[in-house]
């Protein structure tokens, strides 16, 4: 009887120590992903991870919901280990993976706040420099040890921070980038204003370090006689990411013509980028 008794304290014993394991490389892969967030000083905002492998740092990446996190790997079967993490955490969507293929990273120029790689493989600095935001940071392990690179910001790129422009009051950006829309960068929300018969629903906007600060009626669209609902959102002016987003007491009654509005509320939908 004592030895019919032994193997299932055997199994008992092996599930208790690679459950063990398992919180232990948790563990260390979320302290990892705390250090690279740490190392690069990047607070949220798009996230790249090439090379994404079984998912775990991808996901780990997600400190909270001021990340969204993309992984590249080109193994197939790397991928679908990956998505079954991050379905497992009930992560998908913030945190998604993809196949990647060939030099080529499949974003527009500056959308991506930090790019991290232990291996970039095929993909060259300069690749990885045309998808970093003014301002954002390849993390990439070369000889062993993480290299930090910082994509500088052009002086042709310029703010506005008030009203009108500055705190001078002459309404003209030095900004030489900004011009007509060729192409959409990002589409954030909500995607309908509730009127198009009364004022644009977003009644104020300024830019300053990589960031749009908007104030925005998000009431209902029934009708612009219901009570409106006022946001102050805090964006990323490169990806829309979202890093605030408050309520704020009722300015005016969105049905007011805009020609009678107070001025601290029809400031520009405009300016250069941040």
């Amino acid at each position: 009887m004592k030895k019919a008794n032994v193997l299932p304290a055997m199994c008992s014993y092996l599930l208790v120590a690679l459950l063990i394991a398992s919180a232990a490389n948790g563990r260390q892969v979320d302290q990892e992903a705390r250090e690279i967030l740490d190392a690069t000083g990047v607070k949220g905002g798009f996230v790249v991870h090439i090379g994404c492998g079984d998912g775990r740092l991808t996901a780990a990446l997600h400190t909270n919901d001021s990340y969204m996190v993309h992984g590249l790997d080109k193994d197939v079967k790397n991928l679908e280990e990956a998505r079954k993490h991050i379905f497992s955490l009930d992560l998908y969507g913030q945190v998604s993976v993809d196949q990647q293929r060939g030099k080529q990273l499949p974003y527009i120029d500056n959308l991506i706040n930090l790019v991290v790689a232990e291996d970039l493989g095929e993909v060259p600095m300069s690749e990885v420099a045309r998808v970093l935001v003014p301002g954002g940071v390849a993390y990439v392990k070369q000889a062993g040890t993480w290299q930090k690179t910082v994509k500088p910001r052009p002086g042709e790129i310029d703010e506005w921070t008030h009203y009108l422009y500055d705190a001078t009051g002459n309404a003209v950006s030095h900004d030489t980038v900004v011009g007509p829309p060729r192409r959409m960068q990002w589409v954030g929300s909500p995607k309908w204003a509730r009127s198009h018969e009364h004022s644009a629903s977003l009644n104020a906007l300024v830019a300053a370090n990589g960031r749009i600060f908007y104030i925005m009626d998000e009431g209902p669209r029934d009708s612009i006689q219901l009570p409106p609902k006022w946001f102050l959102t805090a964006r990323d002016a490169f990806n829309g990411t979202g890093s605030l987003e408050a309520s704020v007491a009722a300015v005016v009654q969105p049905s007011v013509p805009a020609q009678e509005r107070p001025d601290a509320i029809n400031a520009p939908a405009g300016g250069g980028q941040g």
